[in-house]
């Protein structure tokens, strides 16, 4: 089926966010004790909070509570957002679909707060018809709900919609939900718009 609207993943795949995630992060478990210097940078690679809390809970204080933590991370991410980078040719493709009258909408794993900061930083209010963040739905990626309430709020069918994703936990959501994938890779960032507008530019003439 002829795609019609194209639904992005931010952290990875238009800001290369996850340095920054990542050191407030670590910013904060040093805070209560928990050194997470010497770990992969990937270990949550993807994942929201709520996971990474369950995750880390058992090594913090007991008298750390979920809500403080999760405030503490948006403070340390809000203080670090000038060091957010833009990835250049997958913003360029945003706006060159929007030229074409391609719909687009951000799906994201990341709490409000930061789906916020990150959509200012880029610039692309005016390029979306809307976002969604872990915030919105009941069950974050990789369950396949994001994507399905994007598809809903589109009013299109998820085969008529593009995800474009950087993680596996992003990409299974986006699979389980029925849409079709387009996996961005930083070292392939050229070839991933070109066959964005590739897709569109077709449909438009």
């Amino acid at each position: 089926m002829t795609p019609l609207a194209v639904a992005w993943d931010i952290d990875g795949t238009l800001l290369d966010s996850e340095p920054v995630h990542l050191a407030a992060l670590v910013a904060v478990s040093q805070r209560y004790g928990l050194d997470l210097s010497g770990d992969p940078p990937d270990r949550f690679l993807g994942q929201h909070l709520g996971s990474v809390w369950t995750a880390l809970k058992p090594s913090y204080p007991t008298s750390l509570t979920q809500e403080i933590w999760v405030q503490d991370i948006l403070g340390e991410y809000s203080s670090r957002a000038r060091d957010l980078v833009v990835i250049a040719e997958m913003l360029d493709a945003m706006h060159a679909l929007h030229r074409l009258g391609v719909p687009q909408a951000c799906v994201s794993n990341s709490e409000r707060f930061i789906v916020d900061t990150n959509i200012d930083v880029l610039g692309i209010g005016d390029l979306i018809q809307f976002s969604i963040s872990r915030d919105d739905v009941s069950a974050g990626k990789p369950d396949p709900e994001p994507y399905r309430q994007a598809c809903l709020r589109f009013g299109l069918l998820p085969s008529q919609v593009i995800a474009v994703e950087d993680s596996d936990t992003g990409a299974s959501s986006a699979m389980a939900a029925g849409l079709h994938l387009v996996r961005f890779h930083p070292e392939r960032t050229t070839t991933v718009a070109e066959e964005l507008l590739g897709r569109f530019a077709a449909t438009a003439g």
